[in-house]
């Protein structure tokens, strides 16, 4: 099963800000180079784009966690 992991350490955003929608919600296709989730490191935000294309996308990392370079942020199927 693919995933996609942190490519940093930091905090795990799966949306740009509360008033937003969040960029993927389970189940969603996910094509190379969707923006999935933001990494916030000492205040400056960085995309997390797919490397990989999946029919559905499974999150196993929540908002707002704090997360190691590698970790995993979601699965695809």
């Amino acid at each position: 099963m693919p995933v996609i992991q942190s490519p940093l350490p930091g905090t795990f955003y799966r949306w740009s800000s509360p008033e937003t929608p969040p960029f993927k919600v389970d189940g969603d296709a996910v094509a190379v180079g969707d923006v999935i989730g933001l990494i916030e490191v000492m205040k400056s935000f960085h995309e997390v784009k797919s490397e990989v294309a999946g029919s559905a996308i499974t999150f196993v990392t929540d908002n707002e966690e704090p997360v190691m370079a590698g970790a995993v942020l979601a699965e695809l199927s």
